[in-house]
């Protein structure tokens, strides 16, 4: 409905299917909102961000600016104080004081309506003083002066205009004409559904033993467990596993995807099912369901908490086969559909058809997440949830929000942006990204605004920089400065980021050229590494990564989203970005160029910075090395080996 003074163009506010969904947000953070707010004439504006509880109740009231005279837009924040619901509205109101200064200034000084202009200043005066008698002592001189026409119409006016005078009516104006705005839901979630730093294994590979005849046996949870204090130490607060469920054996996939799989090939974790269950049970290699839980409360110990692969869709021998073969898509001459994505052909996973039985998935699909999360399961990677209905998973969230609203999701959706943001918007909280191909300074600033800026609000970046299915481009030269280099973007750029084993021993063999995939992929066979003997070399980048995790624990502006700000550099080889949270100020400025040695000026908008100084120092939390820099730095970054150098990451002594 069209208010008094209208107020359009609200922003956040995620619409979706028709309607207002929770704009996305975790306590303390800081959200910036604007509006288009206009009326008839050429009166002056104001605005306040109401924010209201659960209940409805006004706990906040934040005074909103317009950007610019007569542009009708104005901008303004939000704090959220807590985890919980919330709401917020823009207040819109006629501003006579702010019209009468304008008007004023310009006509008195012209001579024009003079007496008329201080007899309006003293009426606006009278209202306010009857609308707030404490500020009788501030405003009583300035109407006693408005009245006295011995004084020329200028000085009256300078003196009912004095800096006290304009302060107390900015921070409480006279307000005529007040409207409201709708209420724009906001969810403020836990601090996981935002921040983390998230690792990968395989639970069958950590542990497992090859002999001397070169026959593998598998690790499990017992023995895996004895590698969550390394990934705790190295930063790491989530620890997500591929499926643990029994593997089917119908055409089960061998070394590198192999048709023809021999008798010791383990099959591919999301062929999920066989006689000894399926999404409800542990494959019997790992151990078993008290295995499992005792293994979560190891992580928990290690303050690392377990992320589940949440993959619905089923082998040819998962049990659901046989009970409900309507979940399943049947061709016309009686076969059950496999899983495809031409060319590629996945014969060992059959997808799941959800037109047939939706009430009887859905159900079983809340029965699962149940299970696990009685098992002390608070996150799921879901695998694939854009071959989903983007209706189911609203459903699922839903009720997994009330029930436990601790959960988190991340959707594993690397697909078209029309589908990731819709995820998002139907309630996952965060999502794997385009980040692990954007590699040039253009697409890394590009998307950097993209997901901190124009899509924060319903999409939450999760950046990782390899995994089992992923081996990029760019790492396929094993060229270490290039892993480092990356996981300094990954760990900076946003607050959640994953890494996947092998990723700090510099795994880089492809499996053919042109390719992404990783030769002899864990995917399919269970990978023995030499954590020790690596360490030993000093051929690791685990000291890096630590490091990048200690510097993010320790500084608040690196786990906040909205609040990236990019910097001119003046070669394309150089990537600068600020964050900025309170006092804590972070410059983080990355050689692209994992060869050769690269030098630029960066010249840093010192007003997105807050700093005024000329110039300023700072501390390089990766060396302890300081600088003083200024607006324009001159900055030379060479990631020759041993002493090579891809980064800064400076936190600026204010």
């Amino acid at each position: 409905m069209i208010t008094r003074i209208p107020i359009t163009d609200i922003s956040p506010a995620v619409n979706f299917g028709g309607e207002l969904v929770p704009v996305k947000a975790v306590a303390g953070e800081v959200i910036a909102v604007t509006a288009t707010i206009f009326r008839e004439g050429h009166d002056a504006l104001g605005a306040h961000a109401l924010l209201f509880d659960d209940k409805g109740k006004e706990i906040s009231r934040t005074p909103m600016r317009e950007i610019w005279r007569g542009g009708d837009r104005f901008d303004g924040t939000i704090t959220i104080p807590a985890r919980g619901e919330f709401s917020y509205a823009i207040e819109a109101f006629d501003d006579p004081f702010a019209t009468w200064e304008h008007d004023s200034e310009i006509k008195i000084a012209a001579n024009i309506d003079a007496e008329l202009c201080c007899t309006i200043g003293k009426l606006i005066f009278e209202e306010k003083l009857n609308e707030d008698p404490s500020v009788k002592k501030l405003l009583s001189p300035a109407i006693k002066a408005l009245t006295d026409t011995s004084l020329a119409p200028a000085n009256r006016f300078s003196q009912a205009t004095t800096t006290e005078i304009r302060a107390y009516f900015a921070a409480n104006p006279l307000r005529r004409l007040v409207s409201r705005s709708e209420l724009i839901p906001v969810r403020a979630d836990r601090d996981r559904a935002l921040v983390g730093a998230w690792y990968e294994f395989f639970p069958r590979s950590e542990g497992a033993i090859v002999d001397a005849h070169g026959r593998i046996t598998s690790g499990n949870f017992a023995t895996a467990a004895k590698r969550i204090p390394a990934v705790a130490a190295m930063g790491f607060d989530v620890l997500y596993l591929p499926p643990i469920h029994p593997i089917g054996t119908a055409h089960r996939k061998g070394r590198n995807n192999t048709l023809t799989p021999s008798d010791t090939d383990p099959g591919v974790p999301w062929a999920i099912g066989n006689v000894e269950g399926g999404h409800d049970a542990i494959n019997p290699a790992l151990g078993t369901m008290a295995d499992f839980e005792t293994f979560v409360s190891i992580a928990k110990k290690n303050n690392v908490e377990i992320a589940l692969d949440l993959a619905l869709q089923a082998s040819p021998d998962h049990p659901w086969v046989k009970s409900n073969p309507q979940w399943f898509t049947t061709r016309p001459d009686g076969t059950i559909a496999y899983a495809e994505n031409p060319p590629k052909k996945y014969q060992d996973i059959y997808p799941i058809n959800f037109d047939n039985d939706y009430a009887g998935i859905l159900a079983e699909v809340l029965r699962i997440i149940r299970v696990w999360v009685s098992k002390g399961v608070t996150i799921f990677r879901v695998d694939n949830p854009h071959t989903k209905p983007v209706h189911f998973w609203q459903e699922v969230m839903s009720v997994i929000q009330k029930e436990s609203p601790d959960v988190v999701f991340l959707a594993e959706a690397f697909t078209k942006p029309a589908m990731m943001h819709a995820l998002g918007k139907a309630g996952f909280h965060q999502s794997y990204t385009y980040f692990t191909w954007r590699t040039s300074k253009a697409e890394l600033m590009e998307y950097g605004r993209e997901v901190s800026q124009e899509t924060s609000a319903f999409f939450r970046p999760n950046f990782w920089v390899n995994t089992p299915d992923i081996l990029p481009f760019h790492l396929q030269s094993g060229n270490p400065a290039m892993f480092a280099l990356r996981a300094v973007l990954a760990a900076t750029l946003t607050p959640s980021w994953g890494m996947y084993a092998g990723y700090e021993l510099y795994e880089h063999r492809r499996f053919k050229e042109g390719g992404e995939e990783y030769l002899d992929s864990e995917k399919y066979e269970i990978k023995v590494r030499d954590w020790d003997g690596a360490a030993k070399k000093g051929i690791t980048l685990a000291p890096f990564i630590t490091k990048l995790n200690q510097i993010r624990r320790a500084h608040p502006a690196l786990l906040q989203l909205r609040n990236l700000r990019f910097h001119h550099t003046d070669s394309d080889s150089i990537i600068a970005y600020s964050k900025r949270t309170g006092d804590d100020l972070i410059l983080v400025v990355v050689n692209l160029d994992p060869t050769y040695a690269q030098e630029t000026t960066v010249h840093w908008d010192m007003k997105a910075l807050g700093i005024a100084a000329h110039s300023f120092e700072v501390k390089d939390l990766l060396d302890n090395q300081s600088f003083t820099w200024s607006p324009d730095t001159f900055i030379r970054l060479d990631p020759a080996r041993p002493t090579g150098k891809v980064a800064h990451i400076c936190q600026v002594r204010l």
